[in-house]
């Protein structure tokens, strides 16, 4: 589409769903002033609302339907009329989108890496015998698990205020989060120090941004056209390659699944991890090729760690590939 013919097409106003915690508001926010920037003469507004992942705060998503519970009331606001689109932390939308929606851009991607965070100590390899980790993250379960068994790991749910809440209360030693979200919110201080993905190995599509929209409008603007300038394609390739491997293993909150790519020029390197919650039994797999074939690479992944066994590993999760659902939210 010209220039032009775009400007044209700019709707006179935008309506962006989110959810109303800190973070999901800062992201919106980020995305209401980038579109001001680009469209002046667009009026950009944000729907905050509560989503049922929100509400449940007593059980482990894997109990109660994974993260498409944190995305579902967005796209039934989208669905009638009430907001034009999603924006989404990417970690938390399922590998399969519904009929009639899209991913219409993929913002530049904050640091990917998991945090550790702790009042008490600089490092896990620091942490007592017994001490008590807190993460929702099979994934993060897992490497911890298998690196340090002497550790106590438990459960953690909640918002990003409220897991900092409950490790200041004293209910943790320490925690494991993203440390894209500490940093968004200005709270990179809080981190003790910064896993590297040889020792965690991110979620697919952790620390990046997704906007989500309906395929299609009635008024036949072309919404992704006028969100592709906040699309960074580096990013899109790389979380692309990652929800391939994802979406072909089920990528489900019941698995301890990392998939983590990093795109140079035109090359990328995908690597990617799955196991059993204990950490006993893992398969790992690291393949470089080119960005601009994303899911080739993640096909490549997948079938190197089917030859290690994965699918064994997935069936003693109790585990069948055709759920996709996936991690916890800005876990």
């Amino acid at each position: 589409m010209k220039a032009s013919e775009l400007t044209q097409n700019i709707p006179s106003r935008l309506v962006i769903a989110t959810r109303e915690s800190r973070l999901a508001m800062w992201q919106a926010e980020h995305v209401r002033a980038r579109l001001a920037a680009l469209y002046p003469q667009c009026s950009v507004e944000i729907l905050g609302m509560t989503t049922r992942g929100d509400q449940i705060l007593d059980r482990a998503l894997s109990k109660v339907g994974g993260k498409g519970l944190f995305v579902k009331e967005l796209e039934v606001a989208m669905d009638e009329g009430r907001a034009d689109l999603a924006v989404h932390s990417l970690k938390d939308v399922p590998m399969e989108l519904p009929q009639g929606f899209t991913l219409a851009a993929i913002l530049e991607r904050e640091d990917p890496r998991d945090a550790f965070v702790s009042n008490d100590y600089a490092s896990l390899a620091e942490l007592p015998h017994g001490a008590v980790v807190g993460t929702s993250s099979l994934r993060r379960q897992s490497l911890i698990a298998a690196r340090y068994p002497h550790l106590t790991i438990l459960p953690l749910r909640g918002n990003l205020d409220t897991r900092l809440g409950k490790l200041d209360r004293g209910d943790y030693a320490a925690i494991i989060l993203a440390a894209a979200g500490l940093k968004r919110l200005g709270l990179a201080s809080r981190i003790r120090a910064v896993l590297a993905p040889e020792d965690s190995l991110p979620a697919a599509g952790q620390g990046a941004m997704a906007i989500e929209i309906r395929a299609a409008r009635a008024d036949g603007v072309d919404l992704e056209a006028v969100l592709a300038p906040l699309n960074h394609l580096a990013t899109a390739q790389a979380v692309t390659a990652e929800r391939k491997v994802s979406k072909i293993f089920g990528g489900s909150c019941q698995i301890p699944l990392a998939a983590f790519a990093t795109v140079e020029g035109d090359s990328m390197r995908l690597r990617a991890m799955v196991a059993t919650p204990d950490g006993a039994r893992m398969a790992s797999a690291d393949v470089s090729g080119p960005a601009a074939a994303p899911e080739l690479l993640g096909e490549q992944v997948a079938e190197l760690l089917r030859g290690q066994d994965a699918a064994g590993i997935l069936a003693s999760c109790a585990v069948t590939p055709d759920n996709h659902e996936g991690l916890a939210p800005h876990a």
